[in-house]
């Protein structure tokens, strides 16, 4: 992943209090990830950053849609995506992300790239089994269906012939009933 410059916060010049920073996410975005599981993305990514006097409060949040492919058909569709992240961010003698929700930034830094958190927040908050919307209400219509459809086993057909057996065992069944 290369560092990407307009996910870059300088927190030095910034008054304490509430900033709220705002960004557009598209393919491009992903690209620099080297991750192509998304056809097409358009998502609003916004940070709410909270400088204190001696932390950083930073609240992500990530809506709109990822064009992905359905897990049962294989038709694409628009996944509406819609997920949250909180982090701490504090100072010490060097860098630390090793919890999920606390960072730790050496001293000397006067700025922090976001891009990373914005990233894995859209990715884990999409579903790991994705179906299309048609395919939960019924109406999806697709060749893949029409073929499972197809190639369906009527259950009437195995019904019948579980009922008719072959006469000839018939007095066998007899002698376990005797008993």
């Amino acid at each position: 992943m290369k560092d990407i410059k307009e996910f870059n916060i300088p927190f030095v010049g910034l008054k304490e209090g509430s900033h709220l920073f705002e960004y557009q996410i598209d393919n491009t975005f992903f690209e620099a990830f080297k991750f192509d599981e998304f056809n097409n993305a358009n998502l609003k990514a916004s940070i709410n950053f909270v400088k204190k006097s001696t932390l950083f409060e930073l609240s992500f949040s990530a809506k709109g849609t990822v064009n992905v492919p359905c897990d049962s058909t294989g038709e694409l569709f628009d996944l509406e995506i819609d997920g949250i992240l909180d982090l701490v961010v504090k100072f010490g003698p060097e860098y630390n992300d090793e919890h999920d929700e606390i960072l730790i930034l050496p001293h000397e830094l006067y700025q922090m790239n976001v891009a990373q958190y914005i990233y894995e927040l859209i990715v884990l908050s999409v579903p790991s089994k994705r179906i299309h919307p048609a395919v939960l209400n019924g109406t999806m219509e697709s060749e893949a269906l029409k073929r499972l459809e197809e190639l369906r086993i009527n259950e009437e057909k195995t019904v019948e012939e579980k009922t008719s057996a072959d006469p000839r065992w018939d007095k066998l069944k007899d002698l376990l009933t005797d008993k």
